[in-house]
């Protein structure tokens, strides 16, 4: 286990970092009393699931649009926020 004081933080960041990503823990010193440990944290990917993203786009309501729909409201939210000066 490797040991870090809390002054060192400021000046050996790089290193703390890279201690880190090769999934080392540091002892946090301060005042010559271990106050706490780092550690890096457990990235878990979580899996995707089509049957709840499903789920979760149904309870959303959204409207039923064409592309064609969406870019005609776009068109007309651009119209009244700018101007008529685009094309």
């Amino acid at each position: 286990m490797q040991y870090i004081t809390t002054t060192d933080l400021r000046t050996k960041t790089t290193e703390l970092i890279g201690t880190l990503k090769n999934q080392g823990v540091v002892s946090l010193i301060h005042r010559s009393k271990v106050v706490g440990v780092i550690k890096p944290v457990e990235n878990q990917p979580k899996p995707f699931d089509p049957v709840a993203f499903d789920r979760l786009i149904k309870d959303l309501h959204l409207p039923k649009t064409t592309p064609k729909q969406r870019e005609r409201i776009y068109r007309k939210h651009l119209v009244k926020k700018y101007g008529k000066g685009l094309s």
